[in-house]
C-alpha cells in the first residue's frame, strides 16, 4: 500500500476549456492500470471543448449545477449525485451552469498502449451552443 501525496491543482488549458476550470489529479493510471480520475471544478459558464474518449468517460457530480450535451442531443442539467456515462467515441461537452459553480469527478480509461490517443479534442463550445436550451 502507498499513500500518495496530493498534487497541486492545475488550471485547465485554454485549448480544452472555456472559462476558469481547475482540476486535481487523483489517479494517473500508471501501468498496469489505465484508469484516470480527476476532480474538476468549473466556475459559472466554464466548460470543456467538444471531445470524445476512446474508451468512454464517467462523470459524477459532487457540487453545484452543471450542463452536459452529446453532439446532436439536448443540453441536460446535472446536479450532485448524478452519474453520467458517455460511451466510447461519443462527442460531448460538460461544464457549469451560467449561475452556479460545478464540481465533478471525471473517470476514464486510457486505451491499451499503442492503440491510439485516449481523448480527441475538437472546437470550443460557442456561447450560442452553450446558451441554446
Amino acid at each position: 500500500m502507498e499513500v500518495l501525496p496530493a498534487q497541486p491543482s492545475v488550471k485547465g488549458p485554454a485549448e480544452m476549456f472555456t472559462g476558469d476550470v481547475y482540476f486535481d489529479v487523483i489517479a494517473k493510471g500508471e501501468e498496469p492500470s489505465r484508469m484516470r480520475v480527476n476532480t474538476v471544478r468549473f466556475a459559472p459558464c466554464a466548460r470543456t471543448a467538444w471531445h470524445a474518449h476512446a474508451v468512454g468517460q464517467t462523470l459524477h457530480v459532487t457540487e453545484g449545477v452543471g450542463l452536459i450535451q452529446s453532439r446532436g442531443g439536448e443540453i441536460i442539467e446535472i446536479r450532485p449525485g448524478d452519474t453520467i456515462h458517455t460511451p466510447p467515441g461519443e462527442w460531448h461537452w460538460h461544464g457549469a451552469a451560467p449561475d452556479h459553480f460545478m464540481t465533478h469527478l471525471a473517470m476514464w480509461e486510457a486505451p491499451a498502449p499503442g492503440s491510439g490517443p485516449e481523448s480527441e479534442w475538437g472546437d470550443h463550445v460557442t456561447d450560442e451552443e452553450y446558451h441554446h436550451r
